[in-house]
């Protein structure tokens, strides 16, 4: 055969998918001309295919010296050394390809490619821009034409490159998937969604387009579809640890504690599951002392261990400089509270630096930055790093925020501050040895709860809450049941609150009461349906119940005006939800546990001198609702006063509460002080 019949013979068994046999040929010619360029160039390409870059490259560059004005060999140079990172390099043979082949629309796109991996987007733009005037239906060009403005903040532009992509090529799964990527980062969460419905009508087995898609589907609220989609990644990749926590963030969100406790422990994350458990009916106080001692002493307290000692200046008296770690420095429900906080600490005696761990900041992240004396935004540090900082920062007491609803207790594990305190996320126990104290108050934990901690138990003198009506708030309404002729109970505490003991407690009460209604928040679909079927099977008629959605604080405030009574949740109380509501002028009526967050009720109520509204058993609870709701002219009098009632409380005394920290930390660094004079 003729060096030609060779090639051809070669080309097809390369086409077949017989590469052996190719590649034999391919050298077969190398062996008798070893300058070959044709042959050069076609086994270069199949060793690079068949993954050996490195002999691809050595052949590759043979070829253009054999044939260096073949502008088709530098171009497969460049697609080769750009395949093995080696950029620079790639962009120059581009380069070489395009001054002798200048039509070339491949080569330009991916110089455009490489380019814009080099974060050069402005010439990225410019080659993509050359492909597409050489070739204007090169769907792939208009794609990397839209990575290249959208890298270079050009959204707007990038959307548009996107869709005519996607004019050009309907079914094109990347460029669908990468306009949803862009309407998201966008805000344009629903066209994101429609986009991501395209990609994945293209490529139904795409882990991460479905990922997105459920990510996308949480941020429209649209639950029950997005954990469809989680599990749909988890079918494909059953490891998917991303996934697992998806999946528990969503099933969270419509109530289902213990699917999303299971979710938590699936992905095998450090602690996640931890805030879950209390949640749940079924966990006692001594199983969540146990799960918490045990994470610890398995992920936390080796660093503990390993942890140097402290050079802080042990002079008890001086001005403390006082650490705080949160990702909810924004407007969150931990933030508004801590506000008042801020806003009061006595800067004569308190340095305050805060370790902002947040996504996005906001109008109320500007604020915290106002109070603060040192601002630091930790969003993309390691744990070593921030533990590092806040040792070099000679942090004297370093403030928890969040346990383990937040996701740096490791950095507390590492010991960065001579004295760790944990507050304000919830009251309950990190589980940690190297966190020393816990603040509460004397009604979530009487004496004889201090054994369910790790940390050791320091009482504010009143609260453990500091209460900051809203800013605009709506006036509180008269009491709907005068003009409704029945009342109206209601909870509007996150869905994760609400369990099918509950709803039955809820249910008793509402047979108690003739006519009555319940208003609850909840997310559409599967949740509203569970709490239905519940009070169904109680002997409650579903028209008898409404639900509201999540939504903006004000509208969320007004909802109150057409509450009577508020019914609270159980294990876990409603917090701020339940200041919420006394504000609008709706006592709630709670049920008291053996928990820390099952007690947040009886501490507002006890500090608001109502805790004939406290329950201590199932049975006391509806009876104490019931009464209640049978004497009107008591719920109006209730609802005209409460809010004054909420001012002249410690609740809303953020001076006094400030002091009463501030009080703490100075307890907690005089016994520290103490202990390094005794050698401790």
């Amino acid at each position: 055969m003729t060096t030609h019949q060779v090639l051809e013979l070669a080309r097809k068994h390369e086409s077949g998918g017989e590469l052996r046999e190719a590649e034999a040929l391919y050298r077969r010619v190398l062996d008798e001309q070893p300058d070959h360029h044709a042959a050069l160039g076609l086994l270069g390409m199949l060793l690079y295919r068949t993954g050996r870059a490195a002999e691809a490259i050595e052949l590759l560059g043979r070829a253009v010296a054999a044939l260096p004005a073949e502008g088709e060999y530098h171009h497969r140079l460049g697609i080769v050394l750009a395949a093995m990172g080696r950029s620079d390099e790639a962009i120059v043979a581009y380069r070489n390809a395009i001054a002798l082949a200048p039509r070339s629309a491949e080569a330009h796109c991916n110089l455009g490619t490489t380019l814009g991996m080099n974060g050069l987007h402005e010439q990225a733009i410019t080659s993509f821009n050359t492909a597409l005037s050489i070739n204007p239906g090169m769907a792939e060009a208009m794609v990397g034409l839209g990575f290249a403005l959208n890298a270079a903040n050009r959204r707007d532009e990038a959307i548009a490159a996107y869709r005519r992509a996607l004019a050009l090529r309907p079914s094109y799964a990347e460029a669908a998937y990468s306009l949803a990527g862009v309407l998201r980062a966008s805000g344009r969460i629903r066209e994101a969604a429609d986009a991501y419905e395209a990609a994945l009508a293209a490529r139904p087995q795409w882990p991460e387009l479905l990922g997105d898609i459920a990510l996308s589907l949480r941020e429209l609220r649209r639950f029950d579809k997005a954990i469809e989609a989680y599990r749909a990644v988890l079918a494909l990749r059953p490891g998917d640890a991303e996934a697992w926590y998806g999946m528990a963030a969503a099933q969270i969100e419509v109530g289902d504690v213990e699917g999303a406790i299971e979710s938590d422990a699936r992905r095998q994350s450090s602690g996640s599951p931890l805030f879950k458990i209390l949640l749940h009916p079924d966990y006692s106080p001594e199983t969540i002392l146990r799960e918490h001692a045990e994470w610890a002493l398995r992920d936390a307290d080796p660093l503990t261990d390993a942890a140097p000692p402290h050079g802080n200046d042990p002079s008890p008296e001086r001005r403390l400089r006082v650490g705080y770690v949160s990702a909810d420095f924004r407007d969150h429900v931990v933030g508004l509270n801590l506000l008042p906080l801020m806003r009061e600490h006595d800067k004569r005696h308190v340095e305050v630096f805060c370790y902002g761990d947040a996504e996005r900041a906001d109008e109320i992240t500007r604020r915290f930055q106002g109070y603060a004396e040192r601002w630091r935004d930790v969003k993309d540090w390691s744990d070593e790093r921030l533990a590092q900082f806040v040792r070099d920062d000679r942090i004297d007491v370093l403030v928890d925020l969040a346990l383990h609803t937040g996701r740096r207790l490791l950095v507390f594990a590492r010991k960065p501050a001579p004295v760790q305190v944990t507050f304000a996320g919830y009251p309950g126990t990190t589980g940690l040895k190297a966190i020393d104290y816990r603040l509460t108050d004397p009604y979530l934990d009487p004496p004889g709860n201090d054994r369910w901690y790790v940390e050791q138990s320091l009482r504010l003198p009143h609260t453990f809450w500091c209460y900051e009506p809203p800013e605009a708030t709506p006036d509180v309404g008269p009491l709907p049941a005068l003009s409704n002729g029945f009342v109206t109970f209601g909870c509007l505490a996150h869905a994760s609150r609400v369990n099918e003991p509950l709803v039955q407690r809820w249910a008793a009460v509402m047979r108690s009461v003739e006519h009555s209604r319940l208003i609850l928040l909840a997310p559409e679909g599967g949740c509203r349906e569970r709490v239905l079927q519940t009070l169904a099977s109680e002997r409650v008629e579903a028209e008898r119940v409404q639900f509201v959605q999540a939504q903006p604080r004000h509208d969320y405030l007004r909802v109150y005006n057409r509450i009577d009574i508020g019914l609270d949740t159980f294990p876990y109380n409603g917090h701020t939800t339940s200041l919420d509501s006394m504000w609008m002028g709706a006592p709630v009526v709670t049920l008291v546990g053996p928990t820390a967050v099952s007690r947040a009720g009886f501490s507002h109520l006890s500090n608001l001198g109502l805790t004939e509204l406290a329950a201590e058993t199932p049975e006391q609870f509806v009876t104490i609702a019931t009464t209640l709701a049978g004497d009107l002219p008591r719920l109006a009098r209730l609802r005209s006063t409460l809010r004054e009632r909420l001012l002249r409380s410690p609740l809303t005394d953020s001076k006094s509460f400030a002091r009463g920290i501030e009080d703490a930390y100075r307890r907690m660094w005089r016994r520290w002080c103490q202990g390094r004079r005794a050698g401790g």
